[in-house]
């Protein structure tokens, strides 16, 4: 049976439901999942993350324009796929220009205990980061660079958001995230933390940091505000970029995509001079 007769009319209900998984953090995290939009997307979450997949939703435009190698792809998906008329996707969809195919996908659950109790840690701390662009962005350079994980306060940005979801580029489940209240779970499990911080006298430039622990959180804080006077506290090393006189600050996106890349070299040169494969925890 090909592809196309697989296809069931999508109900008023299913597509509500999707719309509200769109819009709603509370309905999200009631259902246990949020939706991926976009060709490239799901084809990579098809051939990857297949398990993931709880359905599927095309329109009849996609359907015109769809090639023979994607729909090859797509037809390989066992969970159910739904079809809809071009208007009624546009009336789900988040995106101003649809591409016309969605999926819904079960969040990615991890353990934060597993991962906390690994020999070598180099993670993210990201507290109180409301821009979605910014968490998406985050999201995508620690997956990049193969970082232990990503911690966000509670009132950072809902990672399973559609601008979240969309700005990490197809990331999102191949990185732990953890959402937490506060450094208990990170101070426990001895992580050292060195905080990204402005320029200031008893602050240490990133490049005179020569080496770093093996258990380590880059903490970083809302662009307005900072980070939290109890990470500041906590915090071992405080660091700043050097950055050219005109220009105040970077962008948090831009402050962890320095400051990972530079810590995960140390960690990668650390495990070298020992003797052991490049490849971080």
């Amino acid at each position: 049976m090909g592809a196309r007769q697989q296809l069931q009319t999508l109900t008023r209900a299913q597509g509500f439901l999707i719309r509200q998984l769109l819009r709603e953090k509370t309905v999200r995290s009631k259902e246990g999942a949020f939706v991926v939009e976009g060709a490239a997307h799901c084809l990579d979450l098809i051939s990857h993350h297949p398990q993931a997949i709880q359905s599927l939703l095309v329109s009849h435009s996609y359907l015109r324009v769809e090639t023979d190698a994607n729909r090859a792809i797509r037809s390989e998906l066992l969970t159910r796929q739904f079809l809809c008329s071009d208007l009624v996707f546009e009336q789900v969809t988040d995106v101003e220009t649809p591409q016309g195919i969605l999926a819904v996908v079960q969040q990615p659950q991890w353990d934060e205990g597993q991962v906390l109790g690994r020999s070598r840690v180099l993670g993210i701390y990201g507290d109180r980061l409301r821009d979605p662009a910014n968490v998406g962005a985050i999201i995508r350079t620690a997956a990049a660079l193969n970082l232990s994980g990503v911690w966000l306060t509670n009132d950072s940005a809902d990672h399973f958001g559609p601008k979240v979801v969309r700005a990490t580029a197809g990331t999102l489940l191949d990185l732990p995230i953890f959402r937490t209240s506060d450094l208990r779970p990170v101070v426990s499990s001895e992580c050292e933390i060195y905080s990204a911080v402005l320029s200031a006298a008893d602050r240490v430039p990133i490049r005179d940091i020569r080496t770093i622990p093996n258990r380590l959180m880059i903490a970083v804080g809302n662009e307005g505000a900072g980070l939290s006077l109890e990470i500041m506290k906590a915090s071992q090393v405080r660091f700043f970029i050097p950055l050219a006189e005109e220009v105040e600050s970077l962008n948090v996106a831009a402050t962890v995509a320095i400051s990972a890349f530079y810590f995960s070299g140390l960690a990668i040169d650390s495990k070298i001079q020992r003797g052991r494969p490049p490849r971080l925890g």
